[in-house]
């Protein structure tokens, strides 16, 4: 690991925590109300994407929140959102109210990405932080012109990852830097292998195990090795249609990645088309030279720990043991683990955040390096070789299909 990311790491995980509360960049801080307060605007689309996994109704729930206004351009859907938030304003247009109210962030909720560059661009220019609905944007195109925008204003983005927000996640993070499962070798996921299986699973669930990927590595992936097949054949410009859920450009029912990390640390994702098992295989596994660890997605999601050098407790006669945020075979103290809790996690960190002037646990930055895993897969094989990341080519690799 490069000591600049280690260094960032371990300062999003201080200052997450508390123990770096008054650290501030050498940027001026964010511009947050001065009594801690925040004016929210919520942003919708119904019957393109409407409200993410339930985005806007959180906001609700904190006392430090005035809902001030929601946009969605379907009358209906704008009058449920108006009856299920009960926001001061409502509009059809979310740059009017953009332009209108004066708004401290902004959630972005609607999980079709192709609306997202536009109403990001739009919060930038209103000077809004953002809480948004993953994944992020389409091309790496879109991607830097954002971040560019961002950075300039100094504004703060958390993506809706809310694995990255999870107690447990916390936990099974300190067992592995503690050594519990020795040092870390290979890096397994699988999305959930549907009928979204291949290159659409890769979008969707793949950029959650991406996230946690990351966060084992304490690492951007270097490189990307990657074969996307149609049907058993390479994938051609003749088998590229709009992805749904404005996916865009999108060819592929089967994936199968490599990932270079710092360290030697190697990942794999791999998704086929209607090969879902039952448990799901969603999940990131940890193959360390000591044991496995394996944690599925989600706030507070399930994880356990295998210790056992060989990861054959068939062998070895080794068990798996569950994890709990509060350790290895421990009762789990936190008794609510909806996605609304998971929301609710990743808001009051993006708020603090804004007020230490720091990045969140999933920021702008991580969204960008984990739609880099995504593309990256496109760019390997369509140049039918190893790609560096983050990739040279910032269009759409399918775009430039031959």
């Amino acid at each position: 690991m490069t000591p600049s990311i280690h260094r960032r790491y371990f300062q999003k995980t201080l200052l997450a925590s508390g123990m770096l509360a008054g650290f501030q960049t050498s940027h001026t801080a964010s511009a947050a109300r001065p009594t801690g307060r925040y004016r929210v605007g919520i942003i919708g689309a119904t019957g393109k994407g409407d409200y993410g996994h339930a985005v806007d109704v959180p906001f609700t729930k904190l006392s430090n929140v005035q809902v001030v206004a929601v946009a969605d351009a379907d009358p209906k859907g704008l009058e449920q959102a108006v009856q299920r938030i009960k926001p001061q304003k409502s509009y059809s247009n979310y740059h009017e109210m953009l332009a209108k109210e004066s708004l401290d962030l902004v959630a972005i909720c609607p999980r079709w990405i192709d609306q997202h560059f536009d109403m990001l661009m739009a919060a930038a220019d209103a000077k809004c932080h953002v809480y948004m609905e993953k994944p992020f944007c389409q091309s790496m195109l879109q991607c830097d012109q954002i971040s560019k925008e961002f950075k300039t204003r100094n504004l703060k983005l958390a993506i809706a990852h809310t694995g990255q927000y999870s107690p447990v996640l916390d936990t099974a993070l300190k067992l592995v830097q503690d050594g519990a499962i020795g040092q870390v070798l290979e890096l397994r996921g699988r999305g959930k292998e549907d009928q979204r299986g291949g290159a659409e699973d890769l979008w969707v669930l793949g950029s959650h195990i991406f996230g946690l990927m990351r966060s084992f590595a304490l690492a951007d992936a270097r490189s990307c090795t990657a074969q996307v097949l149609h049907q058993g054949q390479a994938i051609r410009r003749e088998h590229v249609v709009e992805g749904n859920e404005g996916l865009g450009p999108l060819a592929g029912d089967s994936v199968d990645a490599h990932y270079a990390f710092d360290r030697g640390v190697v990942g794999y994702f791999s998704s086929r088309k209607a090969m879902a098992a039952n448990p799901s295989r969603f999940a990131l596994q940890v193959f360390g030279s000591k044991g496995v660890l394996e944690i599925q997605s989600g706030y507070l999601a399930p994880a356990q720990i295998l210790q056992d050098g060989s990861w054959s407790p068939g062998r070895s006669g080794k068990r798996w043991e569950p994890i709990s945020s509060a350790g290895i075979g421990k009762p789990e103290s936190i008794k609510t683990a909806t996605y609304e809790d998971g929301h609710l996690a990743a808001i009051k960190d993006l708020m603090s955040a804004i007020q230490e002037n720091r990045s969140p646990k999933c920021s702008l930055d991580d969204a960008v390096s984990i739609t880099e895993m995504i593309l990256g897969v496109f760019e390997s094989q369509r140049l039918g070789q190893t790609v560096r990341l983050p990739c040279s080519t910032r269009e759409h690799p399918l775009s430039k299909l031959g």
